[in-house]
């Protein structure tokens, strides 16, 4: 299954999910500091709504060739941008959850829509223009079902909900993690916990 598949296939279950969510719990804590409402924001604004103006703003040399790169950008970016970045995702994260309100389940399936349409009139090797810097279309696009298939499973354990996506898309998202490790010199200590030899340290992240 490639990248455009998995893309859609997690996109899917994604806004299966929405529509199961129990009206309830959408106040409930959801991840960190953030409400449900606030995380299934996050995840729409970042993985579907984004998705066809990042698609249609063209790039021009590539300067992020990975989708670890995406993620690694973080990493060596100064500070002050991180926590400017950090503050303008919780934002966002509220606007899009209120913007949701009752209708989410037909929100993110018509934004599902959206967002795969897009994705069909672009080919892998188009350079658009993401956050990160400048990106092919097939480096960029993974970096979305992570998004997908990682926060769907935090949505999905916050709501008490089982959360259903192809095994395809999460061996991507997983196979992600490992080469984010990699690229940000975190290898080895994954490599040994995946293993059975020593447990990652407390709130250890790749990203």
């Amino acid at each position: 299954m490639d990248y455009r598949r998995t893309y859609r296939a997690a996109a899917v279950s994604f806004a299966d999910l929405v529509s199961r969510l129990p009206d309830d719990r959408w106040g409930s804590p959801g991840l960190g500091d953030w409400t449900l409402r606030e995380l299934v924001g996050h995840t729409v604004s970042s993985a579907l709504r984004q998705v066809p103006d990042v698609l249609a703003a063209t790039g021009d040399t590539v300067t992020v060739d990975s989708p670890q790169g995406y993620w690694a950008f973080a990493r060596s970016a100064p500070p002050e941008l991180v926590a400017a970045a950090v503050a303008a995702s919780s934002d966002d994260a509220r606007e899009c959850g209120a913007w949701l309100g009752d209708e989410a389940a037909g929100r993110v399936s018509e934004l599902t829509g959206l967002a795969t349409t897009a994705l069909a009139a672009v080919r892998d090797d188009d350079v658009i223009t993401t956050p990160a810097g400048a990106m092919r279309v097939r480096d960029w696009l993974p970096t979305r079902t992570f998004e997908l298939v990682v926060h769907g499973t935090d949505i999905a354990e916050a709501a008490g909900v089982p959360f259903e996506v192809v095994p395809e898309a999460v061996a991507e998202a997983v196979t992600q993690a490992a080469q984010i490790a990699a690229a940000v010199g975190d290898a080895t200590p994954v490599l040994r916990a995946l293993t059975g030899r020593t447990p990652l340290p407390k709130n250890f992240s790749v990203i």
